[in-house]
């Protein structure tokens, strides 16, 4: 059986490629619908919404990979901080660059807060092994559990408010560019630190261990998913900068 280094799994990171590109073709959508390039419901039609959770679900759960195969290769807590460090700086980021283009809908609370928020709860849970499995389920059943409690009790519905939100445990969504909750959230995430443990113990050849170096192609795609926050980061202004300049020549 092939035996898991201390390097990191080509696999991995070209899933989380996958994701990077989907995300792009998605946000190009929404940058054309924004400069009013197509006319499509992002916030309503299942069409874009569907499409959106399974982004997001894609990236959390290749996130609980890579700290299953992080937790296996004993990464201390230097190393978690200084990587926990970067995505919060990027979060702090997004939401700034939201503020000034969508002012009363900015992101205070989306995808990059929440995995710095996961990211600490799953690096204190990451030995739990099968435990992952069931509180994975539980935490995702919140956005179905949530409205019914709330609507059973009101004294909860406080909430729903910015700030509080950040748990998810809501009755209804807030109006922001991007809302990415503990919950339900982060059972994506506990499934995928639960997926890979168990691929790391018994079919470490999944998610790459003893495959040869990426060449070509691959090796682009396993750079892009090395690099996805830097890409994160920079795609969006890039997109917008380009279509803007076009709007402006067409214009």
């Amino acid at each position: 059986m092939p035996q898991v280094s201390a390097h990191r799994l080509d696999r991995i990171d070209l899933l989380r490629a996958a994701a990077m590109l989907w995300m792009t073709a998605f946000h190009f959508c929404f940058d054309l619908n924004h400069f009013g390039l197509i006319t499509q419901d992002f916030h309503h039609d299942p069409f874009w919404t569907w499409q959106r959770s399974a982004i997001v679900s894609l990236f959390l759960f290749t996130a609980g990979l890579s700290q299953a195969v992080a937790f296996q290769q004993g990464q201390g807590w230097a190393r978690f901080w200084k990587r926990w460090a970067q995505v919060s700086g990027g979060a702090l980021l997004v939401s700034f660059g939201s503020w000034l283009m969508f002012p009363d809908t900015f992101i205070y609370f989306g995808i990059l807060h929440g995995i710095a928020a996961m990211l600490i709860l799953v690096r204190l849970t990451a030995g739990w092994g099968g435990w992952l499995w069931p509180l994975g389920a539980l935490a995702i059943s919140m956005k179905w559990v949530a409205p019914l409690v709330i609507g059973e009790l009101p004294l909860l519905a406080f909430l729903n408010q910015p700030g509080f939100n950040a748990l998810g445990f809501i009755s209804h969504l807030p109006i922001t560019e991007d809302y990415a909750p503990v919950l339900p959230w982060l059972g994506v995430m506990w499934w995928g630190v639960a997926a890979g443990r168990w691929a790391l113990a018994n079919r470490p050849d999944w998610l790459g261990a003893g495959d040869p170096p990426s060449t070509g192609l691959k090796k682009g795609l396993v750079t892009l998913g090395r690099w996805s926050l830097s890409y994160y980061l920079a795609h969006q202004p890039v997109m917008i900068g380009l279509l803007l300049a076009f709007v402006w020549w067409r214009s």
